[in-house]
């Protein structure tokens, strides 16, 4: 593989291709059956871009350290992601082999131009380009579309980009963009133990008080995450210094209110939706997509906690139950999540749906807004309005998008995208560093993969949202002259062919890659 040119870049992007050289020569190393040669092609092409925006744009989707695609993209590659309702989501997988994305040096070359000066793509060139794809959408179908340009906002095409129609997975753009608003990136969600200490009537009890983190585990490998284990080993620690050895154990999840099961009803694709859970109420080993769910997570939660205890010398008489812990209960212990920033990343890249109600109900809680289905969508929107979001037509019930009757609009969306990028808005830019990556990772990993849609591989950054039907696709590209767009495109119609219907927004979005229109 060819070393880059030395391009005149200020000493920033200069250490950023040293980054790159570094990868590139990571990769030399890896094994065939480790990466893919188109993966490693479009790995230079994906880093070649954010270097180049990095000083171009100045809205990229890429974070203060210079960009976070090639390096950790690559690795996240080998690892199948999942976590929506994305029924035939796949996309092609045909024998021949994917166009070789651009060389990173023609890459760079492309986008040579000042800030915020490279030529804004033409409504009339865009229309050539987009319209004959959104119009071969089967009859019956409604059909939504707006492209903006992210360093002014500008509405650059649309089709209906007012109309209010069901975002699928895509309302997890607005979720995460609300709960960065409300919270903050640095934001953690605590699991916490208490002491009611003991009585005449018997011995103390112990708490577990929830707290909404989905990603709490009791895994022997935490991965990151809050750990159960751990929150256990601090509990018996401070109750065996107080002298306990025996007690009882209640669960507390009265933070959240209303039903705790979606709308949707049971589903594999979320569990019930608590205070306090485990591995996301899942009773296999796995950590994202469809899974057999627990019919009470809170419950289950309680008791492995109370094994754990006991593994650590301290006994627990009788089985949980359920309690509100008392306000002069004494603080055990505690266990925080990784910062909100990375559970919207993971959220977006996987699709999570249990993460995105977690985050809807974090948005609610520091709203002062009850914690539940109906209070996250309103302090949702009451957000967004804070950034004076076109929000006309739009409907939230749900954080997940698996609710049919949320309601978006391409304009919001893009909106909601544009703004993220601004560089006056680093709190928000894990809104768009959590896009899959078509080709690379989680819900676009196996999309982009054949075909005319496949020189998007690498390129197009973007949410994806599939229900029975429905086919949205949210996201970012750099067009050939260096611009930074943001796109939504929504079909809603018969139940035909997923693939055929998902293959049409992917060359959409693939199209504006290659414009210099």
């Amino acid at each position: 593989m060819p070393e880059l040119p030395e391009p005149k870049l200020s000493a920033h992007v200069r250490r950023l291709a040293g980054r790159l050289r570094a990868l590139l020569a990571d990769l030399r190393t890896q094994r065939p059956s480790q990466v893919k040669t188109w993966q490693v092609t479009t790995g230079a092409t994906v880093a070649g871009l954010a270097i180049a925006a990095t000083s171009v744009t100045l809205a990229g989707p890429w974070d203060g350290s210079g960009q976070r695609t090639a390096e950790r993209d690559r690795a996240a590659a080998q690892r199948t992601e999942g976590g929506a309702h994305h029924a035939g989501a796949e996309g092609g997988t045909g024998a021949k082999a994917p166009k070789a994305a651009p060389s990173a040096p023609s890459v760079l070359d492309a986008l040579g131009a000042p800030g915020g000066t490279a030529p804004l793509p033409k409504g009339p060139a865009l229309d050539k380009r987009l319209a004959p794809l959104l119009d071969g959408s089967p009859g019956g179908t409604r059909t939504a579309a707006a492209v903006v340009d992210a360093a002014t906002g500008k509405l650059l095409w649309g089709r209906n980009a007012g109309d209010a129609l069901t975002p699928a997975s895509t309302i997890k753009v607005a979720t995460a963009v609300a709960a960065l608003t409300a919270a903050g990136p640095d934001h953690r969600i605590t699991t916490r133990t208490v002491h009611e200490p003991a009585g005449p009537e018997g011995p103390g009890r112990v708490v577990l008080v929830g707290g909404g983190d989905p990603t709490l585990t009791a895994r022997a490998r935490a991965g990151g995450n809050a750990s159960l284990r751990t929150l256990a080993e601090r509990t018996a620690r401070a109750l065996t210094k107080s002298g306990a050895r025996e007690v009882t154990l209640a669960y507390d999840t009265s933070l959240y209110s209303g039903p705790a099961v979606h709308p949707i009803g049971r589903n594999d694709n979320i569990a019930r939706v608590s205070a306090l859970m485990v591995d996301e109420g899942r009773l296999d080993d796995s950590s994202s997509g469809p899974a057999p769910r627990a019919e009470d997570p809170a419950k289950d939660a309680a008791a492995r906690f109370a094994d754990l205890l006991a593994g650590h010398g301290v006994k627990v008489k009788g089985a949980p139950v359920a309690a509100t812990a008392a306000k002069d209960a004494l603080p055990l212990a505690k266990v925080a999540s990784p910062p909100l920033s990375s559970l919207v990343e993971r959220m977006l890249t996987s699709s999570d749906n249990d993460i995105a109600e977690a985050l809807n109900r974090q948005t609610a809680l520091v709203s002062g807004r009850p914690a539940s289905f109906g209070g996250g969508g309103a302090a949702v929107k009451t957000q967004l309005g804070k950034l004076r979001m076109p929000l006309g037509g739009t409907r939230f019930t749900d954080g997940s998008g698996l609710d049919r009757d949320n309601r978006l609009t391409p304009e919001l969306l893009t909106s909601l995208l544009a703004r993220a990028a601004q560089p006056e808005r680093p709190e928000l830019r894990t809104a768009l560093t959590g896009l899959p990556v078509a080709g690379f990772t989680g819900t676009l990993r196996n999309r982009y993969s054949s075909g005319p849609d496949a020189d998007g591989t690498g390129l197009v950054r973007a949410k994806t949202g599939t229900l029975t039907g429905v086919h949205t696709l949210a996201g970012t590209v750099v067009d050939r002259d260096g611009r930074l767009l943001a796109f939504t495109f929504m079909t809603d119609g018969p139940a035909t062919d997923p693939t055929a219907t998902q293959s049409r927004l992917d060359r959409m979005a693939t199209s504006l890659t290659t414009c210099g229109c």
